[in-house]
Formats: structure tokens, sequence, C-alpha cells
């Protein structure tokens, strides 16, 4: 079974409203000062060795020459090109670099990809563009090995940025569909200290998922750590067909000290699909499909996140029953599926090797 803009003195109604010396009001979306905070305050869980920052004090490309005007969508989109260590100097205030199209990793360049905003950075695709792709099985990105299912490069780790108006919906509902801010296929991949707000992709469809990422294969079958990120917020959450904010098949996750608030699983008919139905519409905040794999939830607050079918906040159905899903000193309250969800756990429908185990954590409607 599966389930599945800115800111500025102006004239007319602007200056009429506040005078032209007067400061606007900021974006929550894209000012770190003024929106959702970065991860989950409460969360206290320990961060594994190979989950943490990486070290950026040697980068291979900087991004910017101390202004706001260099950080450019084609500076940012070379520099994904050619992989290595890249971080950004545009000058002291936060900055939104909004890409005309998706930055995109090439297999056969440096194997490890970081990308630190530090803190003030906010990459957006303008609510026309996804926002950044890896794809070790694309022939247009080079392949590099006979398995790229399960070969251990490229290394992507995004940390310390803001992702905003990511949309996949032009990609379609198939394999390549959902991801609205990140798609990755195979390799490795990580997310530390980053916000995802108002990413999108198709609304409908059995299979396509993952408003902010959707991931399809590690090396090993290794997890994607996501640690200390949010996801989503009042009027900012992600949405898409399946897994408003997280999407797999087949991949284990292990999220620690995050925050999942108002995301939407806004597909419906489930899947398989009832005739009649595009489908879709399980998972509010985290939709996990496949066989052998583990859902890890640590320190983590998942609330407010809604899905028209199956499990509000997480849907996680191991089709031969082999997968386990594991909760850790987290809460999980007030996110309902308007479908159906497995007796005894409110907002989450759980096909797993047994009952999930769940450890020191509050779940309720």
């Amino acid at each position: 079974m599966s389930g599945f803009s800115r800111f500025g003195c102006a004239v007319g109604l602007i200056v009429a409203l506040f005078g032209c010396g007067d400061a606007l009001p900021s974006d929550p979306r894209t000012d770190p000062n003024d929106g959702p905070p970065v991860g989950n305050g409460d969360g206290t869980c320990n961060v594994p060795a190979e989950a943490q920052e990486e070290d950026v004090s040697d980068p291979d490309t900087v991004i910017g020459e101390g202004t706001p005007e260099s950080c450019t969508s084609d500076a940012f989109v070379e520099a994904v090109a050619r992989g290595g260590i890249i971080t950004f100097d545009c000058g002291p205030d936060p900055v939104v670099i909004t890409l005309d199209r998706t930055a995109k990793v090439f297999n056969d360049q440096n194997p490890d990809i970081v990308i630190d905003g530090g803190g003030k950075v906010t990459l957006s695709g303008g609510g026309r563009v996804r926002i950044l792709y890896q794809n070790a099985c694309d022939e247009a990105q080079v392949w590099t090995t006979s398995h790229c299912d399960d070969q251990d490069h490229p290394r992507l780790t995004v940390q310390n940025l803001t992702f905003v108006d990511g949309d996949a919906k032009a990609e379609g509902e198939g394999q390549l569909g959902g991801g609205g801010a990140i798609y990755v296929r195979g390799g490795r991949f990580k997310v530390v200290n980053s916000r995802f707000l108002n990413n999108v992709c198709p609304d409908v469809g059995p299979d396509v998922g993952g408003g902010a990422i959707r991931v399809f294969d590690q090396h090993q079958d290794r997890p994607v750590y996501v640690v200390n990120s949010t996801f989503g917020g009042e009027g900012l959450g992600n949405v898409c067909s399946n897994g408003g904010a997280l999407s797999s098949i087949g991949v284990s996750y292990t999220v620690v000290n995050s925050a999942f608030t108002h995301n939407e699983a806004i597909g419906y008919g489930a899947n398989p699909q009832r005739s009649g139905t595009p489908g879709g519409g399980s998972g509010g905040a985290i939709y996990n499909d496949g066989n052998t794999f583990t859902l890890t939830i640590c320190g983590t607050h998942i609330a407010d996140n809604t899905a028209n079918e199956g499990g509000g906040a997480i849907f996680f159905v191991s089709n031969d029953r082999s997968g386990t899903l594991i909760i850790e000193d987290s809460v999980l309250q007030n996110n309902p599926s308007d479908g159906f969800e497995t007796q005894g756990y409110p907002g989450i429908f759980v096909l797993a090797n047994g009952n999930p185990q769940i450890t020191n954590s509050t779940i309720h409607n």
C-alpha cells in the first residue's frame, strides 16, 4: 500500500500609510528577526556528530562582494554547479536572493556541497521555480557510477538558510515531482538550522509529495538528517498533494529539535486513489512510504498540520511491515486527519513493524 513583494519608500498609498521616512513592516518569511524561529527551542535531543553543521571557514566560493546587489541568482546557480563550500558576503543585513531558475548540483564536480547562509540569506523560488536540485541518476547532471541510486556522492548540506516560495508544480506528478524547495536523489543530504516557508508542489496526485523537501535514495540507506529546522508557521506552511513539508519513498529520516506547523497535504483520494479521484492528501507534515526504512523524531514539535486523507502529522507506510516509526521527547498536537488515522495515535497513520515506539512524548488532538 502507498499513500499517498517588497519594501522601500514609495509614493501614493504607501506614503499615505507610513510616511516617506518610516520603515515598512518586515516580511516574516524573509527577515529572520521577524519570522518563525529556527528549530524547536524546547528540543534538547543530542545531535549525532555526522548531523552537525559543516565547517565553512575555508569556502571554495563566496557569493557577493559585500552588498545585496552583488548576491545574484546567476552567482548562486553557478556556485552550486561547481560544488564545494559556498558562503555569502551580501552585507550586514538579511538578504533575499530570488532565483530565475533552479540551482542544480553536477555529479562530476566537487562531491561535497555545503551551502551556508550565515543565518541572513533567504533563497526564494519567486513562486515560479524549485530552488535546489540534486539527482545522481539524472543524465543531464552527469552519470558518475553504475549504481546512481546508491553512490556516496554528491553529499549536499544546507545550513543557516531560509527557503521560501519554491514551486515544483511545473515538474508534474511523476517521480521528479515534489520538492518545492529541494529535490534530492542519491548521495547524501542533510539540513541544519534552516527554515522552509511557503514552498509548494503539485496539489494532487497519489505519489507526488514534499512541499518543502522530497528525497529518493540515500547511500547505503543512511538517513537524511533534519536538525534544528523549521517548516511552516501560521500563514507560512508548505503545501503539496502529500507530505506538506517532507516526503520520501524508501528513505529514512532522523528529525532532531525541529518544528513543523501549518503544513498541508491537500490532495484527495489517497493512494491507491479511489475511483474518480486524482489521489493524494496524506501526511500533513511528513510522508514516508516504502519497505525497510525508519523515521526517527526527537525533540520536535509538530502542530496544526492538516491532511485531507490520512495522517495530519505523519503518514508512515512500510509496505512489507519492516519499517519503524520512533518518536522521542516530542509533542504532536492538533494535527487533524480528515480521512483516517491509526486508532490511539492522533494525527498519525502508520503501518510498520509493530506500533510506533514512543518515549517521553505527548500526542493528542
